[in-house]
């Protein structure tokens, strides 16, 4: 079956955009793709969400993941066979040790960027270039994450390690690109008020790790801050969790009714304890570049949306809506309460993340509503991050 999407240029002030090929019914999954480069956040490696290297499964069994964000090691969850981790397939690397949920993972890490990335047994040495570079970085960028200096890294070790160099160069530049004024905007946003300063701090550390001459032009200060742009512009957030994966497993049992409602509350309550223990922090994270995703324009009534059911880095596009063919498909880049906001405050967040202003048919109408925010917006006004956008991006 040929393709139910593909990408189209619409305009040069809106770039590419993606448009459906066939008919698309709703609840139908229009692709299923994987990154062309992905990585897990270092604050949330450091934390010990423990996930693949390569793709971010998560590694730890359900009951492993329960209890650490409970902070609980005597817990047991119920229908501990509806786990899908399996340990027995993990491996790490013999040089470096981190872990991988497969062999298969393992060699395709090698293969594409891990032969140059590989610490060897400077892993755990804080003067190794690499170490350095993700310090800083860690220094510079709290959580909530939004990105990651080793998506960069990630993407230049590709680079070095391919034989055909021109095809990947091709590849990454593919991603939207903006102005020099729009791209130091977001590098302002993702690195906050000493940006300049901080930016040269990781371009010198980003050069000392990974210097290519092929790829000189990204080691300059203003490739860098093109590169540091294309992947806080394009970057998808990624989320995966063994827990919320076992919690579908358990969703869909055929159980008595009786035993169907203690195992709901069960479930419920153990969020409840979770969300008092770690918050908002549930999942595995990372960020990985997406060719077809990327495409996809905001709306904020969008007919599609993001998701990774698999527990790892296939993102998976499900239409909202019926979808017909020839019409755009389109994502929401904001969480479901910033889309019951007014237009102005729906487009204040947009602008200052995404550098647009929205014009879906929703904005359209609201067009003529005063540019003033409601009373109880105004309070939250301030509370609007790139975090709220994020966990939009990294449901699971």
């Amino acid at each position: 079956a040929g393709a139910a999407a593909e990408a189209r240029f619409i305009s040069s002030a809106k770039g590419k955009g993606l448009f459906a090929t066939k008919n698309i019914r709703k609840g139908e999954t229009v692709f299923v793709e994987r990154p062309v480069v992905s990585s897990q956040f270092l604050w949330n490696a450091l934390y010990n969400y423990r996930a693949c290297d390569h793709c971010l499964r998560a590694l730890e069994t359900a009951e492993e993941n329960a209890q650490r964000l409970l902070g609980k090691s005597s817990l047991v969850l119920p229908h501990p066979e509806q786990c899908s981790i399996r340990k027995d397939l993990h491996q790490q690397c013999p040089r470096c040790q981190v872990t991988y949920c497969s062999a298969e993972c393992r060699q395709a890490a090698l293969e594409q960027y891990h032969q140059v990335l590989c610490l060897g047994p400077s892993h755990d040495d804080p003067m190794h270039p690499l170490n350095k570079l993700q310090e800083a970085w860690r220094n510079m960028h709290y959580p909530p994450e939004t990105s990651s200096i080793m998506l960069m890294a990630r993407m230049v070790a590709t680079v070095k390690q391919a034989k055909d160099k021109e095809w990947w160069i091709k590849a990454f530049s593919q991603f939207c690109s903006k102005t020099a004024n729009e791209e130091e905007e977001i590098v302002h946003k993702l690195l906050g008020d000493k940006f300049k300063g901080q930016l040269e701090l990781l371009r010198l550390l980003f050069t000392e790790a990974l210097y290519d001459e092929h790829l000189s032009r990204w080691f300059t200060p203003e490739g860098f801050q093109s590169l540091f742009a294309l992947v806080g512009t394009n970057g998808q957030g990624i989320g995966t969790s063994s827990l919320s994966q076992w919690v579908h497993a358990c969703d869909a049992l055929d159980l008595p009714m009786l035993q169907r409602e203690e195992l709901d509350a069960f479930i419920d309550q153990l969020y409840k304890d979770i969300e008092k223990e770690s918050g908002e922090f549930l999942n595995c994270e990372g960020s990985g570049l997406y060719v077809l995703q990327s495409c996809c324009n905001h709306s904020c009534i969008p007919n599609a949306e993001t998701s990774f059911p698999e527990n790892n880095f296939l993102l998976h596009l499900t239409a909202l809506e019926d979808i017909k063919a020839g019409e755009e498909i389109c994502i929401s880049y904001l969480d479901c309460c910033q889309r019951e906001r007014s237009r102005h405050s729906r487009n204040k967040i947009l602008r200052e993340n995404y550098l647009f202003t929205c014009s879906c048919p929703k904005c359209l109408v609201q067009a003529d509503d005063a540019d003033v925010t409601s009373d109880e917006e105004e309070e939250g006004e301030g509370e609007t991050d790139d975090a709220e956008l994020e966990d939009e991006m990294t449901d699971v």
